[in-house]
C-alpha cells in the first residue's frame, strides 16, 4: 500500500514538473514582427503581447470556433476569415477596430443589413450567452488572434475543410 502511494506521489510530482517547466519551452514564441497587426483603417499597427495572443486564442476557441474553426465560415464557405476575404468585405474587416465593430454589430458581407440575430454578437448577447461577458479588451484580443492567424498558418487559416 505504501509503495502505491509513493508511486502515485512520484507520478504527480513528475507531471507537475513537466507541466510547469517542460511544456512552456515547447510552445512557440512569436516575435514582435509576427505579433504586429493592423489596428485601424488608417494603417496604424499594434504589437500584441503574448498574453493577448493566448487570451485571444482561448476566447476565439470558446466563442467563435464552433462556426469559424480554422478561419472558415461553416454557414457560408465562400467567406472565410483570411485577410483577403476580410479586406473585401464592406466595410473592410481587416483591422482590429473593424473586427471589434463587427463583433459588436455584425452586418452582411456587403454591409447592407444587420445580421445580429443570426451571428453571435455583443448586440445579441441575450440570444448568444457566450457573448455576454466579453469586454472590449476581450474583443481586441479575439480580433488580434484572427488577424494573426494568416501569419502563423497561411495555408490552413481560412483554407477550408481539407485542413480541418
Amino acid at each position: 500500500m505504501f509503495k502505491k502511494k509513493v508511486s502515485f506521489l512520484f507520478f504527480v510530482v513528475f507531471l507537475s514538473f513537466f507541466g510547469i517547466y517542460v511544456l512552456p519551452t515547447l510552445s512557440i514564441e512569436l516575435d514582435e514582427a509576427t505579433r504586429t497587426v493592423t489596428l485601424d483603417s488608417s494603417g496604424k499597427t499594434i504589437t500584441l503581447t503574448p498574453e493577448q495572443v493566448k487570451r485571444g486564442k482561448r476566447l476565439f476557441n470558446n466563442s467563435c470556433a464552433q462556426c469559424h474553426n480554422g478561419g472558415i465560415t461553416k454557414t457560408n464557405p465562400n467567406v472565410s476569415l483570411d485577410l483577403e476575404s476580410l479586406s473585401l468585405a464592406t466595410p473592410a474587416r481587416d483591422s482590429m477596430d473593424s473586427l471589434v465593430d463587427y463583433i459588436k454589430k455584425p452586418t452582411s458581407y456587403d454591409g447592407q443589413y444587420s445580421i445580429a440575430e443570426l451571428h453571435p454578437s455583443i448586440k445579441s448577447a441575450e440570444i448568444f450567452p457566450k457573448m455576454r461577458n466579453l469586454t472590449d479588451e476581450d474583443l481586441l484580443s479575439v480580433a488580434g488572434y484572427i488577424l494573426l492567424q494568416p501569419r502563423i498558418a497561411p495555408e490552413k487559416w481560412g483554407g477550408g475543410k481539407i485542413y480541418y
